[in-house]
């Protein structure tokens, strides 16, 4: 697809926030072609300092370093899977450099409890118990869920070792294990920004419900919601998407100034 060139000064600022890796952000070389782009590793992992108290909060804290780093002072948050509790801290932390946020497999809370619960807790505990017995195949079956992943862009062999290499696998571990308890403030949080939202679904997802994306969309009915056939960090019809959602919003903005 051929796109209008976007002169640099007007180009979006996106801040890829991750799980634990940049390298889950497959889709990272589409955004660059109309976005200012940058991703981080999480505290620990690749090149990062360790820190005593690993969470969320410390993933945030990284994404602010970052944002102090590139001398931006705002941009847009873009999170996937358990990348969007950091996503709310970073928001909370710093509100004012929120211009929006794109939230993939869109939920409120990592609830595993109740008809509406967000996680599927057979699906959890399974992957939870690959990790611990034979983390390769936990990371291969976490980016190709299903065959038709596999077949659209999902991670291959070579991007599940450079996975391996850069994250330790005892702060996988810890992070996996800890996600039930992170997370319990993102409905609120984005429910309290002011800013424009943009909530992904990944169809047929096992891990993520249905039910939890249904009570994002009640929850916040402004929002923009679309579902995607593959994982949002993955997908290339997310990348387009999401170019979309930002060029509106630029040109909203611009309209806003006459």
């Amino acid at each position: 697809m051929v796109h209008t060139e976007v002169q640099a000064a007007d180009r979006p600022r996106l801040l890829l926030v991750p799980q634990l890796t940049e390298l889950e952000w497959v889709i990272k070389p589409l955004l660059e072609e109309w976005a200012e782009v940058s991703s981080y590793d999480a505290p620990g992992v690749g090149a990062e300092a360790p820190v005593t108290d690993f969470g969320a909060e410390a993933i945030a804290e990284r994404g602010l370093a970052e944002l102090d780093r590139l001398e931006w002072p705002s941009c847009i948050l873009v999170a996937d899977e358990f990348g969007g509790a950091a996503a709310t801290h970073i928001a909370t932390g710093r509100p004012a450099a929120v211009e929006a946020v794109a939230f993939g497999h869109a939920r409120l809370s990592n609830s595993m409890e109740g008809t509406g619960a967000a996680l599927n807790s057979e699906i959890f505990s399974a992957l939870i118990s690959l990790m611990r017995t034979d983390p390769r195949t936990f990371v291969r079956q976490l980016f190709m869920l299903t065959q038709g992943e596999q077949q659209s862009g999902g991670y291959g062999d070579e991007l599940v070792e450079s996975y391996l290499t850069r994250v330790p696998v005892e702060l996988l571990a810890h992070f996996w294990a800890s996600r039930p308890d992170e997370g319990a403030e993102i409905g609120r949080v984005l429910g309290d920004l002011d800013v424009p939202l943009f909530l992904a679904r990944h169809d047929g997802c096992l891990l993520f419900t249905a039910e939890g994306y249904r009570a994002a969309e009640a929850a916040l009915p402004e929002a923009r919601s679309m579902s995607f056939t593959a994982k949002p960090s993955v997908s290339p019809e997310f990348a387009e998407a999401l170019r979309t959602f930002c060029m509106e919003l630029q040109a909203e903005r611009a309209k806003s100034r006459l």
